[in-house]
């Protein structure tokens, strides 16, 4: 009920925001979206798709009749593949963890038309086959409690009460607005990367126990 909006994804790029957010302090409603000639990259996607494309390297960069000599050189490109395909995966299932100062400095903050208000940030991540949009909501933390401040590390997703420094001014996070959406096409690419994995893993048993074979054959 606190944060409603619409989000276009394309590719790697949100191209699209629009936002409201209620501020429950005084039932205020707030909105904002993307400035018109503003994109943001989602780094994971970004990530992925290249950890994909050095996997089609490795697999294509041969001559088209070249002829592969021993099972442990096929063993050894099923890993290398393999190592590009999960490092593709883990990018998706695996959000990056962010501190509060380094959210609170990215470039993000300077997507929206109106500008975010000082007391709110906002961080776009995947998160397997959803889009997720985390909404925190600060207050500035008076000099006179600032005795006990104890700064936030690195999370993926901050609770309230998480304190950090950033211009010269504490912040504690009063409130937090995590709404998520399921993008189909993420979805399709997880189960394709578990089925890649899976036939290069049968590829590999199956060489080994050729190998196996040939090495303890009687003569």
């Amino acid at each position: 009920d606190q944060v409603k909006g619409v989000l276009t994804l394309q590719g790697d790029a949100l191209c699209q925001a629009d936002i409201n957010l209620k501020m429950p302090r005084n039932n205020q409603l707030l909105h904002f979206a993307f400035r018109e000639d503003k994109q943001w990259k989602l780094q994971q996607i970004q990530d992925a798709r290249n950890h994909v494309n050095q996997a089609i390297y490795l697999l294509m960069n041969r001559d088209v009749n070249y002829q592969f000599k021993t099972g442990s050189e096929v063993l050894k490109l099923m890993d290398a593949v393999m190592l590009q395909l999960t490092r593709a995966r883990n990018r998706l299932t695996t959000p990056a963890t962010l501190t509060l100062p380094e959210i609170a400095s990215s470039g993000l903050t300077k997507m929206f038309a109106p500008a975010l208000p000082p007391d709110v940030l906002v961080n776009f991540y995947i998160n397997l086959n959803k889009l997720c949009l985390t909404v925190y909501q600060l207050h500035v933390l008076q000099p006179s409690t600032t005795k006990n401040f104890k700064p936030a590390g690195g999370s993926v997703l901050h609770n309230p009460g998480a304190m950090f420094e950033f211009g010269n001014q504490r912040y504690e996070v009063s409130h937090v607005h995590k709404v998520e959406c399921v993008v189909p096409w993420l979805n399709d690419a997880l189960v394709f990367f578990t089925v890649s994995l899976q036939l290069c893993q049968q590829l590999k048993d199956k060489i080994s126990v050729f190998s196996s074979y040939w090495n303890y054959r009687p003569y």
